[in-house]
């Protein structure tokens, strides 16, 4: 076998290719090499052959730079030749033109091909992000547009806010989607970028270390806890981490998971169960009319908010001296110094240094004391009525899915004893789930019927309109549409069997895709539909502020303190006016904290909010009808 042996010209043209492969700026050095190059030649010619500039005039030879700066001229300027004289010189700067023509042409085609590659490089979305103080999303789901329509609300009080994506997505197409559903992003610029939350070197793109909130999306296919965990993971175990705790919100499909990913996120990481949520929600909204609107107002960043603010001019005061401190305000707990947070506490609590009241306000600039001493409570309107008995309730589930159960189980929470769950479905292994259920349960009777959710035959004969409260569940197991046209056949149903027996049913429907919304047109209060905007929500809230966790823990909680829809008359005669701290004092005086109230004669408008209204103007006198209702917090 030969050996080769590489000569002279194979190591020149080795080191060629190894200076072109630099790239463009290697390409331009050799340009401009050879550019000088010609110059050169091209001046010796003129000068050693004393040609001139003019031929009727001997004098005007070329001296060594005017005959430098000619060439160069001809070199960059195919049009300069025109000017010359003399066959001799212009035989010479013809060669030295053309000579030119393929220099620049070369030049020009560079830098082009590396401008194009750059952009593209752009488009690819693998640019450094040099940013501070952002809130960084990492993955992409159908979520996103909720986050991002909340965070624009949270950030319209904060200078040159940044919202961060990074998903294995093309980055355009990310920009293209973004921008079709919010055409301005008002002061909240929002940067994509494409890679993998897994991958460290993609991560570093986007700096994790300087970003103020950090969230964490489950992907919609594949085994998205395990890669919501390995995301998490990149961040807290990153070789580059930064000192500091960082402030992470994740999102967990699957409950079993929660324990192996607090392994990982440890205190810095907050994990959402979206469907629990959903189903805890699901559970208390059905019972109480007007409850998923003051849901909504708290979890949106659209009107009032959870706030924390520390107090020193209450330092020593009670509970519920600060109950009543704030007029645009409506405080609902306190949250001590060591980071307990306690929601509707006995109102002789004493407020310590260091600690923080829980409000609900519309914005943390408007949660400032009042400036003068309450007025005295109208004791002469305040009634102490006694609480309704709670009496056995039926509940009608339609549909089937994975939160089906925890939806049962969750009612078993708040029902009274003897009362009754109807599930109605289509699905393999219902029934026998349902079976081994009804073993756990003490308060409610479990019955299951086969039957279509969107035959109406069946929907009258199980006689839906005898039922207190009727929850429509997605088939997730079908596609999104197909799942929801199901749901819009069977809602429209309920509606119309409503109508003709002149009742209003309770009914909290399952949407989704969260378009369909809009489609299922709700007309009350009472027709709540739920969707993963819930989960979108909480994950917003979360990331602007982490110790408002441990507020929806208890809120949505059947331990503990929870929100309360209950009858005006157990709190003040009707037709008496009074003002709102009229209503502070008679729910106090049954260990409860008032948050606002609900108008009867309002409860199908939307435009205002269904009559529901939460944290009150606590100075405005009202006179409440015997049909408008207390919004509280209470034990039970």
């Amino acid at each position: 076998m030969s050996r080769f042996t590489p000569g002279w010209r194979d190591h020149l043209r080795y080191r060629f290719e190894k200076t072109l492969a630099k790239g463009a700026i290697a390409i331009i050095g050799w340009l401009a090499l050879i550019s000088l190059s010609i110059v050169v030649v091209a001046t010796v010619v003129l000068v050693s052959f004393r040609m001139t500039q003019d031929p009727k005039d001997p004098a005007s030879d070329y001296g060594l730079l005017e005959g430098g700066w000619h060439s160069l001229l001809h070199t960059m300027d195919p049009g300069t030749l025109a000017g010359d004289q003399g066959w001799g010189l212009r035989l010479v700067m013809l060669a030295v033109t053309i000579a030119g023509i393929f220099v620049v042409s070369m030049l020009i085609g560079t830098i082009t091909s590396d401008l194009d590659a750059r952009l593209t490089e752009m488009r690819k979305g693998r640019s450094r992000v040099i940013e501070a103080d952002h809130t960084l999303i990492l993955g992409w789901s159908s979520k996103i547009y909720s986050i991002i329509g909340e965070l624009m609300i949270a950030n319209e009080n904060r200078k040159h806010a940044r919202i961060v994506i990074l998903a294995d997505r093309d980055k355009v197409e990310m920009e293209d989607d973004i921008r079709a559903k919010f055409p301005s992003t008002g002061n909240t610029a929002v940067i994509c970028r494409r890679g993998d939350p897994l991958d460290l070197d993609d991560l570093a793109v986007v700096d994790p270390h300087s970003a103020r909130s950090i969230v964490v999306l489950a992907p919609e296919a594949g085994n998205p806890d395990i890669h919501v965990i390995k995301s998490v993971m990149a961040v807290t175990n990153n070789p580059d981490r930064k000192q500091e705790p960082y402030h992470i919100v994740a999102e967990l499909r699957d409950r079993r998971n929660l324990e192996a990913a607090q392994l990982v996120g440890g205190d810095e990481t907050i994990f959402v169960q979206g469907e629990d949520l959903i189903a805890r929600v699901t559970a208390q909204t059905c019972r109480q009319s007007g409850l998923s609107v003051v849901y909504t107002e708290l979890l949106d960043f659209d009107g009032a908010e959870i706030y924390f603010k520390e107090e020193p001019a209450l330092v020593g005061k009670s509970f519920r001296h600060a109950v009543a401190a704030y007029d645009e305000s409506a405080v609902m707990g306190i949250m001590r110094a060591d980071g307990e947070v306690l929601i509707n506490p006995p109102m002789q609590t004493r407020i310590a240094p260091g600690d923080q009241v829980i409000a609900i306000s519309e914005d943390d600039d408007t949660i400032v004391l009042g400036a003068a001493e309450p007025p005295a409570p109208n004791r002469g309107a305040i009634v102490q009525g006694a609480k309704p008995e709670a009496v056995p309730e039926r509940t009608l589930l339609l549909g089937w899915n994975e939160k089906t159960e925890a939806i049962v189980r969750e009612l078993e929470n708040y029902v009274a004893p003897g009362s009754e769950v109807v599930v109605m479905c289509q699905r393999t292994g219902a029934r026998d789930t349902l079976l081994a259920l009804s073993k756990k349960l003490g308060r409610q009777t479990l019955r299951f019927a086969d039957g279509s959710i969107t035959d109406r035959r069946t929907l009258d004969a199980i006689k839906v309109q005898d039922f207190d409260h009727i929850i429509l569940m997605s088939y997730t197991d079908l596609p999104v549409q197909e799942a929801d046209a199901q749901t819009l056949i069977a809602l429209l149903h309920l509606r119309n069997i409503a109508r003709r027996a002149g009742r209003k049913l309770s009914i909290v429907s399952e949407m989704m895709d969260i378009k369909n919304r809009a489609l299922a047109m709700v007309a009350q209060a009472d027709d709540f539909i739920v969707s993963d905007k819930l989960a979108s929500l909480m994950l917003a809230q979360l990331s602007e502020n982490k110790a408002l966790d441990k507020v929806f823990r208890q809120l949505f909680s059947a331990e503990g303190s929870e929100i309360y829809i209950r009858p005006v008359t157990q709190y003040v005669k009707p037709g008496a006016e009074v003002d709102f701290h009229t209503l502070l004092e008679s729910a106090a005086m049954r260990g409860e904290t008032a948050l606002g109230y609900r108008l009867a004669a309002q409860a199908n408008d939307p435009k205002a909010g269904y009559g529901v209204k939460v944290n009150p103007t606590k100075s405005e006198r009202l006179r409440f009808a015997a049909e408008d209702q207390i919004i509280v917090l209470a034990e039970d």
